[in-house]
């Protein structure tokens, strides 16, 4: 788990792909003091795993499922990359709940500097609408992010204050590019509540009719 505030900005050292799956070197420094091959790292919002640890980079294999639900599948040599070590017990909670699970991708329609801060506006996969609200948490290539606006359908826009836009890759992103995507996990539990009170109460409703017909009768 993670909570989507970026510790650093890597960069690809290699990338190979062999079968189902692709091995991606990251080259960093900040955090590979702090991490060991069995960790969880977010690498752009996705939760991947160290496989080998070096003086200057460190490993993580990713699935063919990740290939294709993710934007890695366009990495290439030198790219930068937004990582994040795993949350503790002891880190602080900055931004909100990130599981490093990406629901869909974002395609950026506008960067825009306004009054000093970023507005950054992505369109994003229908099927995520129902969880994206104004003021509600979102995590853009594992940056947690405040909605400031809906204007139109499968799109928000969020602000981005300098200090964030500079120090993650958005400062690299452009009109046309693609984010991963991943909504507050929040959101998704209380979806289940609600379907889960409503199943409650049809069934309720139904009994009472029985019990009705049953009286009737």
């Amino acid at each position: 788990m993670f909570t989507g505030i970026v510790e650093e900005v890597g960069r690809v050292s290699a990338f190979k792909k062999a079968g189902n799956f692709a091995v991606l070197e990251i080259e960093c420094c900040n955090i590979l003091g702090g991490i060991v091959t069995g960790d969880s790292v977010s690498v752009n919002g996705v939760c991947l795993t160290v496989t080998k640890c070096g003086g200057k980079s460190f490993n993580v294999d990713i699935s063919y499922e990740t290939l294709d639900k993710s934007s890695l599948a366009y990495t290439s040599y030198g790219d930068p990359l937004n990582l994040e070590r795993a949350a503790t017990l002891s880190t602080k909670l900055g931004g909100h709940l990130v599981l490093g699970h990406v629901d869909c991708l974002a395609r950026i329609l506008e960067i825009k500097k306004e009054s000093g801060a970023y507005r950054l506006r992505v369109q994003y996969s229908a099927d995520i609408d129902q969880y994206v609200a104004v003021k509600g948490s979102i995590s853009l290539d594992g940056i947690s992010l405040t909605v400031s606006d809906i204007p139109a359908e499968s799109v928000c826009e969020v602000a981005v204050i300098p200090h964030t836009f500079e120090n993650t890759l958005l400062r690299y992103k452009k009109a046309g590019d693609y984010l991963n995507v991943e909504v507050d996990m929040i959101a998704r539990y209380i979806e289940k509540l609600l379907k889960k009170e409503t199943k409650a109460d049809k069934l309720k409703e139904n009994v009472l009719k029985m019990q009705q017909l049953e009286d009737f009768l």
